[in-house]
């Protein structure tokens, strides 16, 4: 005998606006990481102080937090699709 499924349990887990804010943390994590590189010097005879700025000590590690906080709010948040 065939059971019938409830409207509930067809629904995906994540919404289409849940997927929306997956993809821009993931893009806002990137961002972070690509303004977190840098700042190496070619001669390691030189020391170089510009991997000790405000971009990569503070800026980078803000920037990659609030993506990780996106994700969180994407995938724990309840979302209607319209």
């Amino acid at each position: 005998m065939a059971e019938k499924k409830d409207d509930k349990s067809a629904k995906m887990a994540i919404t289409r606006k849940g997927l929306k804010l997956m993809i821009i943390g993931l893009l806002v994590m990137i961002a972070g990481f690509i303004l977190l590189s840098g700042g190496g010097s070619k001669d390691p005879q030189v020391f170089n102080y510009d991997m000790f700025d405000f971009r990569r000590l503070v800026a980078a590690p803000i920037v990659i937090i609030c993506g990780i906080v996106i994700e969180i709010v994407a995938i724990m948040g309840k979302f209607k699709d319209k």
